[in-house]
């Protein structure tokens, strides 16, 4: 009698905490694309983590990022509609910072924070494709099962994700200008 593949699980495991840590870095990488703010994706990236932490949680597949992905993207939606129910405070002129103080050239940073905020004014569907593949740096499967659509409608998001953003800093770069708000509106 020969037992079946060890390497398969027979049923839930417990989410290693420790192990969940390890993926701070992708996961606000993400936080950051979804908010386009250095302050709101440590927040988002700090909720969600609490969340996770708060209780035992038992995975039924190895993808311990996948699971976090949907977790932090839960609670961006959750934070959005929370938002939405209370009256917009304006704030007074906001400083641009820096992004990335481990860049040495500005000009790359500067870059990389337009590249942010078009990923930021994208539509929710195709944001979140292009955050899980190209920010996250998640397989098109694994960005499938993280948000729970087929590896086809994944292929085709994030195609068009890309060329919306190239279209926009295609504009942005002709017309000398910053993007349109709808980026710093959808982390308020």
């Amino acid at each position: 009698m020969h037992r079946a593949d060890t390497s398969v699980r027979e049923g839930p495991r417990r989410l290693d905490p420790d192990a969940a840590a390890g993926h701070l870095d992708r996961l606000y990488r993400a936080a950051f694309a979804l908010c386009g703010s250095r302050e709101r994706a440590e927040d988002l990236v700090q909720e969600t983590y609490a969340r996770v932490l708060a209780r035992p949680r038992f995975l039924l597949s190895d993808d311990d990022v996948g699971y976090l992905l949907r977790v932090l993207r839960n609670t961006f939606i959750s934070q959005q509609r929370s938002a939405r129910s209370r009256p917009a405070i304006e704030s007074g002129d906001e400083l641009d910072r820096i992004v990335d103080p481990a860049a040495r050239d500005p000009q790359a940073v500067a870059e990389a924070r337009l590249v942010y905020e078009a990923i930021a004014a994208l539509s929710p569907d195709f944001r979140d494709a292009i955050v899980a593949v190209d920010v996250v740096g998640l397989r098109y499967r694994e960005a499938a099962r993280a948000l729970g659509v087929r590896e086809a409608t994944v292929t085709t998001r994030l195609f068009r994700a890309r060329r919306r953003v190239a279209e926009m800093l295609r504009a942005e770069s002709s017309a000398g200008g910053r993007f349109p708000a709808p980026a710093a509106s959808l982390c308020s």
